[in-house]
């Protein structure tokens, strides 16, 4: 036989066994990585394969270096896991049926629960960013002299004692060694110069029982990382994958599990083409598996692709609902306050101190709060609040971690007023500040609520004879419940103003229902009875709209 005859049966080998990859891919074979125990059909057509590689070894051998690649890779992504075809048959159907209303299916939507299992699914195909069990790290922090990278609000012994903080945020993780040296820039493939870096490795390898490093940068380029655990022989981790660790340990809820998933994406992205890379080194990432057409890193980027497809379809679907929950308390025209602040810098502890609710149980320790929360409270005024609690944030942290939190932090720029949480005690109090502030212009939160932001310095228990000297600003400590109603106050009058509302004496009929419409659609701070007249006077806080609907309903009282 000649070699053309051999090329040609394995072309339409190819075209077959792709219609049969797609086919069954979903079998339980396919799902669990036995690529080659399939169905019936496939037995004969993979006799006449082998019969016809055993004339080409190279490509047999680069067919089984392939195979074992995706196989091998399969716990960094599954393949059954980031499938849509599944998803779109529980849905996509019905679509199809004639004379059916695809507006009524998407309102279905909106009320649809998204399946706990499918987001734990997701949730728990991880990026190995960190490896299982505890970890002893030895924590270096790149600090550079001068330059645009320079960190000028800060030091570094500062900042390190964050990195620090942050490791011991994590359960069974503890700090056995530190150390800070000094570099042009964090930029370069070593980040620091040889000399520093062999400094740096002849103290790592000195130390026992390190089984981790954590470089105290933003993100590590796989190139560096990859270096950096050949040089020193563990695993190497970055601010990035340390914080995607806390968060993942912290979430609790639907919603804050899809983010995370969500926020691996990028760094998923970056590792996969760094191991495909190195497969096309050894002779076999670029070659096409099981004659499909694809190479392993087209078919990796698809799978990725799908399930970053599939989570933002679910978190859409918890935007919309979040969206719809911002409208019922717009129409019960309940202000809405927004806390917001630095990671621990004690907002859900304000809240508490504001709202009353037992049911919060503030946590003294970084990204305690993964969820927006919404809770109810009351001003002087009796007028009724929504006080929502918000992510902290941290310092040197990539976007894409921040954007995939958007669809929680949405309802922030939805607020009618901000306050920002400031721990006063904190040596980096201001670089705090600074850092928030950020976030927020890169959030594009509305110019009229940046310029009404309240800001408050918590924590003045630790800080003697503490005494604010910044406008706009007011000095409390919610755990010991010091300055509270001077903030209420403060509160009360920036709502007003912020939302419209207006200072109102109305005079009403007892025999009428206009009380207790006023006691139900606006806030009634006081109420004088006239027995003799029958009527009352009533000093009530209400929008515009409230009144216009006042005067339409009782215009003849």
């Amino acid at each position: 036989m000649s070699e053309s005859y051999f090329i040609s049966s394995t072309r339409l080998f190819t075209k077959r066994i792709y219609s049969w990859y797609v086919e069954f891919r979903q079998k339980p074979d396919y799902q669990t990585g036995n690529l080659l125990n399939l169905p019936t059909p496939y037995k004969c057509q993979r006799r006449a394969y082998h019969v016809n590689q055993s004339h080409q070894h190279g490509s047999r051998r680069r067919l089984r270096s392939n195979t074992a690649a995706l196989q091998s890779s399969r716990p960094f992504l599954p393949l059954r896991a980031f499938s849509l075809s599944t998803h779109l048959q529980k849905r996509g159907d019905d679509h199809n049926i004639p004379g059916s209303d695809s507006h009524d299916r998407e309102d279905e939507d909106d009320d649809e629960d998204i399946d706990d299992s499918e987001v734990d699914q997701l949730f728990q195909q991880q990026v190995p960013t960190v490896g299982e069990g505890d970890h002893r790290i030895f924590i270096v922090h790149p600090d550079v002299k001068w330059g645009t990278r320079k960190q000028y609000l800060t030091t570094a012994d500062l900042m390190m004692a964050e990195a620090v903080g942050l490791v011991n945020t994590l359960q069974n993780w503890s700090v056995i060694d530190k150390m800070i040296l000094s570099t042009k820039t964090p930029e370069k493939k070593m980040i620091f110069g040889k000399g520093n870096f062999q400094t740096l490795t002849d103290r790592i390898r000195r130390t026992p029982g390190v089984t981790a490093v954590f470089v105290n940068v933003e993100r590590l380029t796989p190139a560096s990382e990859k270096e950096f655990e050949s040089a020193w022989g563990v695993k190497v981790f970055d601010r990035y994958s340390i914080v995607l660790h806390i968060f993942r340990c912290n979430a609790k809820t639907k919603e804050a599990k899809l983010q995370i998933s969500l926020a691996e994406i990028p760094l998923l992205r970056s590792r996969l083409r760094n191991e495909v890379a190195n497969l096309d080194q050894q002779g076999g990432g670029s070659r096409y598996i099981m004659g499909s057409g694809e190479t392993l890193l087209e078919v990796q980027q698809r799978l990725l692709k799908e399930r970053e497809l599939k989570i933002r379809s679910a978190l859409e679907r918890l935007r919309r609902k979040r969206h719809l929950l911002r409208s019922h308390r717009k129409h019960r025209d309940f202000p809405i306050i927004s806390v917001m602040g630095y990671t621990n810098c004690g907002k859900t502890t304000l809240i508490k101190a504001l709202t009353g609710d037992v049911a919060l149980q503030p946590r003294d320790q970084l990204f305690a709060t993964l969820d927006v929360t919404v809770h109810a409270g009351t001003l002087p005024s009796h007028m009724t609040v929504l006080y929502v609690d918000t992510i902290g944030f941290l310092s040197q942290l990539p976007h894409q971690l921040i954007d995939s939190f958007s669809a929680t932090l949405e309802d922030v720029t939805h607020s009618d007023l901000i306050v920002h949480v400031r721990d006063i005690s904190h040596p980096e109090t201001l670089n705090q500040k600074v850092n928030v502030l950020n976030v927020l212009k890169n959030l594009q939160i509305p110019e009229r609520l940046m310029n009404s932001i309240i800001e408050v310095h918590n924590k003045i228990d630790l800080v003697d004879s503490y005494e604010s000297s910044e406008p706009n600003s007011l000095a409390i400590s919610a755990l010991r419940q010091q300055g509270l109603e001077e903030l209420k106050m403060e509160l009360q009058k920036a709502i007003v103003t912020n939302t419209g509302k207006q200072v109102m004496t109305l005079t009403v009929d007892l025999c009428s229902s206009q009380l207790s419409w006023l006691y139900k659609e606006a806030t009634v701070q006081e109420v004088d009875v006239n027995p003799d007249q029958g009527s009352a006077v009533v000093k009530v806080i209400m929008s515009a709209a409230a009144f216009g609907r006042y005067r339409k309903m009782f215009q003849s009282c």
